[in-house]
């Protein structure tokens, strides 16, 4: 197939290393807190930059490069972090303390924009996004119920816990459930103009 003439910003990259441990997912929360705890940091500061990128645009038509390139970062740590754990448990690599890229095999990358609508900024974030967010609600979940991504992710780990296989046809459900809700964040968090695409592929 011919690639896209005009491929989406937002790249999410997610390869299955095999062999996995059959049994190790069972305590990757417990491996996984020191990134958790170093996340709740991030966050705030990820909403931070968020606002202060919304007025930036809206004066000017540009996300400060700074803002920009910290939030992909804190976006990227956070689906490393995801990839390992229970939003795909698709390696045993653990999780590199960066916001950088590198060989991991899990990544995100978007494009920067030179310039954004300065109307838009108003009005994406939240009303345009309301279709996507009924989808993403779906994949994700809430505090009162699980998401199809971690109840697909407990069905995969399940099985391999006794074959010692990842089921490659779920393994690619979740990760474009995860692409899918990558693309609609990035788009929320005001890094591009171009409205997500409905799909769960690239």
């Amino acid at each position: 197939m011919a690639p896209e003439a005009n491929p989406y910003p937002v790249t999410i990259k997610g390869e299955l290393t095999e062999p996995l441990s059959r049994g190790l997912w069972l305590i990757k929360w417990l491996l996984l807190i020191p990134h958790f705890i170093i996340l709740i940091f991030l966050s705030i500061g990820f909403v931070f930059a968020w606002v202060i990128s919304l007025f930036a645009i809206l004066f000017t038509g540009r996300y400060p490069r700074s803002l920009f390139d910290f939030n992909v970062g804190v976006l990227r740590w956070t689906w490393r972090v995801g990839f390992y754990g229970y939003s795909a448990l698709g390696t045993d690599k653990y999780p590199p303390f960066s916001l950088q890229e590198n060989d991991y095999p899990a990544d995100l990358q978007v494009e920067y924009p030179e310039s954004l609508s300065k109307g838009l900024v108003l009005i994406k974030w939240w009303l345009l996004a309301i279709p996507h967010y009924l989808i993403v609600a779906v994949f994700n979940g809430g505090q009162r119920y699980p998401g199809l991504i971690f109840i697909m992710v407990i069905i995969s780990a399940v099985i391999l816990l006794f074959t010692g296989k990842y089921n490659k046809d779920l393994f690619g459900f979740i990760i474009g459930m995860n692409k899918w809700s990558l693309r609609v964040c990035c788009y929320t968090a005001l890094m591009t103009d171009r409205y997500p695409p409905f799909k769960l592929d690239d």
